[in-house]
């Protein structure tokens, strides 16, 4: 099975770099993936694969059945949004629209997995069972198209047993895969605070309420939590990368200022206890000075688990499809992925596919302008997601769900 694989995903490779290059070229913002639905459902239509599209807006679920479907289910997952960057890379298929940039490899992950379904579809009459496959919005905002779509019920009817989704990197070369077992991305919370004081003139800090002075006390005092409350085996970072004034000069106290920040990391239980420290933290700080706060945080993603079994195999797998030499092990990771939501519910695993080239200058990391990868890895990806689907399916450990 392997050298079919290979040898599909080796005929199928001018196809789906050109899904990718159609996808960059017309990329969307996080909910707004119209016509990048439409396209993926075209493409579908034509393949003659059943599929449901308009979940959550523009999501997209295609079934692929081999031969006794309700045997066992497995579900894909690629995420379809692109970023409101714009792009400086001069290549053939640079993006068509300003501002607006795929500089996360969702392209790749949805040209993937098209790849993927028409695949397996070659080889339905050659395995037991269903890979649904997830096109999925809104990965990059707030609440993220995966919560959507799970409230939507596409995890069930059927339910799979497993799901897996990919991630570009280009600190791995093309043709390398990378994988992690147990917790691997932190959660992501959106810090938003106000504090309060009274303005005045500056020359006369006694007659005012400096909310500047009160901010300055608040984030010094919330870095304990990192420091001093979290358990140093806890990875914990809190950042605020924002703090205005609604006024103020070099000799005006403004009356008040706002403060935003992030909030990160891979314990749920600490999560919650943290949120309850910041918030009492700040306000006393605030009140204790003659001033007031207002604390909100807005709940991101949770932290994201790999399935261990589930991830250990998947890396087995991959060995035997790339060989040892091309499958790594990751370190964990502060940043955060809706990808989660699923890991909350069912055994996950969500890995990176390597798509740098350093010889060719594609180095450039994700969220940036000069963001690209190298084409070769989309034959990896193909080949790599169908095989563990397809070993998933056949899998018969102890652990397996039936």
């Amino acid at each position: 099975m392997r050298e079919v694989i290979w040898e599909l995903a080796e005929r199928l490779q001018p196809d789906v770099v050109a899904y990718r290059r159609h996808l960059h070229q017309h990329p969307e913002l996080s909910f707004q993936e119209e016509k990048t639905a439409q396209y993926i459902a075209s493409l579908l239509q034509e393949w003659g694969i059943e599929h449901r599209k308009g979940i959550a807006g523009t999501g997209i679920v295609a079934f692929v059945r081999g031969k006794n479907p309700r045997k066992r289910t497995v579900a894909l997952r690629a995420d379809m949004d692109a970023l409101p960057i714009q792009e400086a890379n001069n290549v053939p298929y640079r993006s068509l629209h300003d501002g607006v940039m795929h500089a996360c490899g969702h392209d790749v992950h949805t040209a993937t997995l098209l790849g993927v379904v028409r695949l397996l579809h070659a080889l339905r009459d050659q395995f037991s069972g269903t890979v649904k496959c997830l096109f999925q919005p809104g990965e990059e905002r707030l609440p993220g198209g995966a919560s959507l779509l799970i409230k939507a019920g596409v995890l069930e009817n059927p339910r799979p047993v497993a799901i897996f989704g990919e991630h570009v990197y280009t600190d791995l070369p093309a043709g390398v895969v990378g994988f992690r077992a147990g917790d691997y991305m932190a959660s992501a919370d959106e810090i938003y605070v106000t504090v309060k004081g009274r303005g005045g003139h500056a020359a006369m800090p006694h007659q005012c309420i400096d909310p500047i002075a009160i901010s300055a006390q608040i984030v010094v005092a919330l870095q304990q939590l990192a420091s001093r409350y979290a358990d140093p085996a806890v990875p914990t970072v809190l950042t605020f990368g924002k703090i205005a004034s609604d006024g103020g000069a070099t000799n005006v106290i403004p009356n008040a200022v706002r403060l935003e920040g992030t909030f990160r990391t891979m314990n749920e239980r600490w999560r919650a206890e943290a949120h309850r420290r910041m918030k009492k933290m700040a306000e006393a700080i605030a009140k204790s000075m003659g001033g007031a706060c207002e604390f909100s945080i807005v709940k991101g993603y949770p932290v994201l688990h790999n399935h261990v079994q589930l991830t250990r195999r998947a890396r087995a797998w991959a060995v035997e499809l790339l060989g040892k030499d091309r499958v790594v092990d990751l370190p964990i990771r502060m940043t955060a992925e809706d990808f989660a939501y699923y890991s909350q519910i069912l055994p996950a695993c969500f890995y990176r596919l390597g798509t740098g080239n350093t010889e060719n200058g594609i180095t450039a990391p994700v969220h940036t302008n000069r963001f690209d990868v190298d084409e070769k890895a989309l034959e990896t990806g193909v080949a790599l997601m169908a095989w563990l689907a397809l070993r998933e399916l056949s899998y018969k450990g102890s652990d397996a769900a039936t």
